[in-house]
């Protein structure tokens, strides 16, 4: 099965996009709040989140690049939703370089070891996985959303 370029990029650019528009729908004070339920994450913290998968995901194994992760750190990132915005729209244009012509059948661009028996060896499973991962924080932050407007909506 070929995946096409393109396919991949438009997914992932609407899954960002729509991450991008739910930041800016909730703001500064919503998008750094968490719902009250347990082990919730604040929108704010679930996007930059998205920002460490690509960069991992994509910008080291994909491309190569050297990348200092902080996981636990993407959790607890608080800040301006504008500042964040701009951080995913330059995200969205460096994953479609990083994604263009590559060979998917390819092992990793860096050496890795496979620390779980179901992640994927191959350029093209990390960048599948890299949007699988996009799309399915897209769909938590619409439920975060949802929360968080229910319990703070002004009357």
């Amino acid at each position: 099965m070929h995946l096409d370029d393109d396919d991949l990029i438009t997914t992932a650019d609407r899954a960002l996009a729509g991450i991008a528009q739910i930041l800016e729908s909730l703001g500064d004070d919503l998008a750094n709040r968490a719902p009250d339920l347990p082990g919730a994450n604040t929108p704010f913290a679930i996007a930059t989140h998205c920002l460490g998968v690509l960069d991992h995901w994509v910008g080291r194994l994909v491309a190569g690049r050297d990348v200092a992760r902080d996981r636990d750190a993407e959790f607890r990132a608080a800040g301006r939703v504008d500042e964040l915005v701009a951080r995913l729209e330059a995200a969205r244009e460096r994953l479609a370089e990083d994604v263009r012509g590559v060979d998917g059948t390819a092992p990793f661009a860096l050496p890795t070891g496979r620390p779980r028996r179901d992640w994927p060896t191959t350029r093209g499973g990390a960048i599948l996985h890299a949007v699988e991962e996009l799309v399915q924080h897209h769909g938590q932050l619409e439920l975060t959303r949802d929360v968080l407007l229910a319990r703070h909506a002004r009357p």
